[in-house]
């Protein structure tokens, strides 16, 4: 079964408490990956963007947040089901999922 031509590429950007122990903070991101899995979707990649940034106003009465960018692959049905599993989710303070656009070196160029 080839699911190349309906998978497309998606960047997941989450929000957590920034005191928490950085197992917990794993656990976390051990749950998103396995709730992207769930739905169908591969993580490729997750990095720590801000380890600790100090939010403009408070986030579920908290005042910063280390933020995670996680890069995944998936069908689209499959961004809902991980959208509401992002606003449930009581310890991820805020979830954003973008679709990654694909441009060539001449389209970037002429967007400059």
């Amino acid at each position: 079964m080839d699911n190349s031509n309906t998978t497309k590429k998606y960047e997941l950007m989450v929000i957590v408490d920034a005191h928490l122990s950085q197992d917990e903070k794993d656990s976390i991101l051990k749950e998103i990956d396995g709730e992207i899995s769930k739905a169908g979707g591969k993580t490729v990649n997750t990095q720590t963007w801000f380890e600790k940034q100090k939010f403009t106003f408070e986030i579920k009465k908290k005042k910063e947040g280390t933020y995670y960018l996680i890069n995944f692959e998936a069908e689209k049905p499959a961004i809902a089901k991980l959208n509401a599993f992002l606003r449930l989710y009581e310890k991820v303070l805020r979830g954003l999922i973008l679709e990654v656009e694909k441009h060539s070196v001449k389209e970037q160029a002429a967007q400059v």
